[in-house]
């Protein structure tokens, strides 16, 4: 994780460069404002990569005598059956299909979503899976 948290903190550097640059030379606000949140998004993401870094053991990644087959193994828990994502997935897309045809479509894609959020977070919870 170190060696992505360093990328990120130089990508940064490299954006507050070109912001400044860019902002200097076009007098575009959009752009700048674009370049700008570029920057503070990446510098967000080097930092908690960085400070991350810190408390994890060290990786393979992080290692420069490692194997690729040292960093195998279990990279977490996921669902292999949910439908919750797709229920997110399809009130996400009317919602943002909304902002181009009408804002009405907005309201009705909101249960959808809720649905979609609450059933993804709350599926382990009850029923058969509840152990899990």
């Amino acid at each position: 994780m170190k060696i992505q948290g360093k990328m990120f903190l130089w990508l940064s550097v490299f954006l507050l460069a070109v912001a400044i640059t860019y902002g200097l030379w076009s007098k575009e606000p959009v752009g700048t404002t674009g370049l700008f949140l570029a920057f503070g998004l990446s510098i967000m993401i080097g930092y908690y990569l960085a400070f991350t870094a810190r408390r994890v053991d060290t990786g393979a990644q992080d290692n420069k005598e490692a194997d690729v087959a040292d960093d195998a193994g279990e990279l977490g828990f996921f669902s292999p059956w949910s439908w919750q994502p797709l229920v997110l997935g399809l009130g996400g897309a009317f919602a943002f299909l909304g902002v181009a045809l009408g804002w009405w479509l907005v309201y009705v894609s909101a249960p959808v979503l809720l649905i979609g959020l609450f059933g993804w977070v709350f599926e382990y919870y009850h029923g058969q899976n509840r152990t899990q």
